[in-house]
């Protein structure tokens, strides 16, 4: 047999299991076919293919109705896109809603893998919605059956594959559903749709696929557009303009969301749209002709998150992503305000901040201050970087403003910032005043008006009454009060002494090092970087043990995994080579390779190492006047000498405990000797 010069089928009968028992867990089938693609060429190693599997079914359970299964993952480890397929005897729980699952595909694609090979994996999960072609995978006598089936379906050519010929009678579709029963007789003439799902390989295209089924069978035509990892192909505006619905279908963001403004809206997670496509084209149809309906301008639809029994997301998930929208926003103002104010210190020198706007106003380059030309821009700087600064908090209530109620939130909310800022009440003020107003703009929203006046709802209507409304609320009423609780909180900050100073530390250390970027990473950042602004000694304090923190998980999982490689993947030890540069630059998320792939073990050792960090920053008086850029901002730094060996001192006890645990605590996803040996070669 000659050797292929091009990369191999998708599927071959070597990476098919028919009737074959592979335990009692989804972990065990998920490592038995990680083990046969290996064995085929398609993976380096197993080990990787299969923690990178595990942590994405860890995710969400890619268990689907119909006894299907699906877990895929893209792993450095895979050197080409690859289909597993085993038919199971007995079932596995895969997590879907009504039972086990007896045919699995595990989806596997190398990382950075072409929008080609992803088309192809996309092309299988759309069939996987027709009942033909899985009752055609269930009857199949052998793994030749199985690859003419599939490569039917991913490689359709102009003469049908066998599997094929079934899917060209519509009428087999099952009608078991009942979804315009409440509709009027005049059924719109087409929703629109988009769906989204983490990785984009498979879910996205299932839930597309079921909402198009459901349309048939509803008589109404459903356009999706699918958010995926084969890049997505916009519906034309002429299309959204037209529809009477949109259904949002999505575990992530909806990218470019305020093309649907206005469209009556359905909203929920991806896998409810595989699960309940029928329920969900009938909410549609329902809400298309309901004027109270919820719509795309008036809600926060792109969410993500799990859904409730009508389509609408859970309140809890939908305040933590609103408030996360509202600091990720504010981060680059702080990120670049900051910085220029670090500069401007460096440059002119810490006394530059109290003539700054003086000089920068009154002098020019051809008359320059005390100090020379380097005061002089020490001064421009600061100054650009205080002005930049100064949009934190109203960035900050204009985007949790905007999460709520989309483009027309944004004037009340950063008004609300604004007079936050105004009235001394600060990130406190920012945080309540954005909610305020995020909620009057969502129900001036929902006011029944002429339809005449309707489009000058988000651009007219809605903006002014809610700035008018927010705007008093906060002058009048929660001004005064939200400025006294800033103004007690900064009080107490600065009044910290001994064992309170390190014992914020501590939780500052442990927050930062939680979940790497997440919610509780967010808010102790945004915490110090709000502190900024007065530049105080104790907000200072704060900026350094929340960064320090911060930089100790990378650093740590970089040091671990060079003292002691043979705990670690492949993988895992060329992650660790980066992360010496990420971890010096403050950047948090590259240790989230490490924590995905064991959690248990690694987290906690993560948050120890850091809470040593943060208490030693407090303890020492450690002070920084930058918002962002690890070591490579010292000159922002005050006692940097301390502030090098309280980092060194939690990212050695944060290895320590990792090496420690790897070596001597059993972990779930934990990786074989065998696979973590390179001189072992896997049976």
């Amino acid at each position: 047999m000659s050797t292929p010069t091009h990369d191999p089928a998708i599927i071959a009968e070597e990476l098919i299991l028919l009737d074959a028992d592979l335990g009692e867990s989804k972990d065990a089938v998920i490592e038995r076919l990680s083990e046969t693609l290996a064995a085929a060429g398609r993976a380096t190693d197993a080990a990787p293919l299969r923690d990178a599997a595990l942590a994405r079914e860890a995710q969400s359970a890619t268990g689907l109705p119909g006894g299907i299964a699906i877990p895929h993952c893209r792993a450095d480890a895979v050197t080409s896109a690859s289909l597993g397929f085993a038919r199971l005897n007995p079932k596995v729980d895969f997590g879907a809603p009504d039972g086990p699952a007896d045919l699995v595909f595990l989806i596997a694609a190398p990382t950075g893998a072409g929008s080609a090979h992803m088309k192809l994996l996309s092309s299988l999960a759309r069939a996987l919605v027709k009942p033909e072609f899985v009752a055609s995978l269930r009857n199949a006598a052998t793994a030749a059956d199985v690859v003419a089936l599939v490569d039917g379906v991913i490689n359709p050519a102009p003469k049908a594959a066998p599997a094929e010929a079934p899917a060209a009678a519509p009428a087999a579709a099952p009608a078991t559903a009942e979804p315009a029963a409440d509709a009027p007789a005049d059924a719109p003439k087409h929703i629109v749709a988009v769906t989204a799902c983490p990785t984009g390989i498979a879910h996205t295209y299932m839930a597309a696929d079921s909402l198009v089924a459901a349309g048939e069978r509803a008589g109404v035509t459903v356009h999706v557009e699918t958010q995926g990892s084969s890049g997505s192909t916009p519906l034309d505006p002429s299309v959204i303009a037209s529809a009477e619905a949109v259904i949002f279908a999505t575990d992530v963001g909806v990218k470019g969301k305020e093309r649907f403004a206005g469209k009556p809206v359905v909203s929920s997670g991806v896998k409810r749209a595989i699960n309940e496509p029928d329920v969900m084209v009938t909410e549609a149809l329902r809400a298309s002709y309901d004027p109270n309906a919820a719509r795309v301008s008036g809600t926060a639809a792109s969410s993500s998150g799990s859904s409730a029994a009508a389509g609408e997301l859970g309140w809890g998930t939908r305040i933590r992503q609103i408030l996360l929208t509202g600091v990720s926003y504010m981060i680059p103002f702080v990120a670049a305000g900051g910085l220029l104010i670090a500069l401007g210190f460096l440059l002119g020198g810490y006394e530059i901040s109290g003539v700054a706007e003086d000089i920068v106003v009154n002098n020019s380059i051809t008359s320059l201050p005390d100090g020379g030309l380097t005061a002089y821009l020490g001064a421009v700087l600061f100054q650009i970087g205080a002005l930049s600064f100064s949009f934190l908090v109203p960035a900050l209530a204009g985007y949790i403003s905007y999460a709520i109620a989309d483009r027309p939130g944004l004037a009340p909310g950063f008004t609300a910032g604004a007079v936050a800022v105004l009235v001394g009440a600060g990130f406190i003020g920012g945080l309540v005043g954005g909610l305020i107003a995020g909620f009057v703009a969502l129900w001036i929203s929902k006011w029944r008006i002429p339809a005449v006046l309707r489009g000058l709802m988000p651009v007219v209507i809605i903006p002014l009454f809610a700035t008018l409304i927010v705007g008093g609320i906060m002058f009048l009423v929660l001004g005064k009060p939200l400025a006294a609780i800033t103004s007690g909180l900064t009080n107490w900050l600065n009044g910290l002494s001994g064992s309170s100073v390190v014992i914020l530390g501590v939780i500052l250390g442990l927050m930062m090092c939680f979940d790497l970027g997440g919610p509780v990473n967010k808010a102790a950042y945004a915490f110090a970087t709000a502190g900024l602004s007065v530049t105080d000694t104790a907000s200072l304090r704060i900026m350094a043990a929340v960064m320090a923190a911060g930089m100790v998980p990378p650093l740590a999982m970089a040091l671990a995994s060079a003292i002691r490689p043979r705990l670690f993947t492949e993988a895992e030890r060329e992650n660790g080579k980066a992360a010496w540069f990420l971890g010096a630059a403050f950047i948090s998320e590259g240790a989230i390779p490490f924590a995905a792939a064991d959690p248990l073990r690694v987290i906690p050792s993560m948050m120890a190492g850091g809470a040593v960090t943060g208490a030693l920053i407090m303890a020492t008086d450690v002070t920084l006047s930058a918002p962002h850029g690890g070591i490579f901002v010292f000159f922002a730094i005050g006692k940097i000498v301390w502030f090098l060996i309280a980092l060194a001192a939690g990212t050695v006890v944060s290895a320590l405990l990792v090496v420690f645990a790897k070596q001597f605590v059993k972990g779930k996803n934990a990786p074989t000797e065998e696979a973590l040996d390179p001189d072992v070669v896997p049976a």
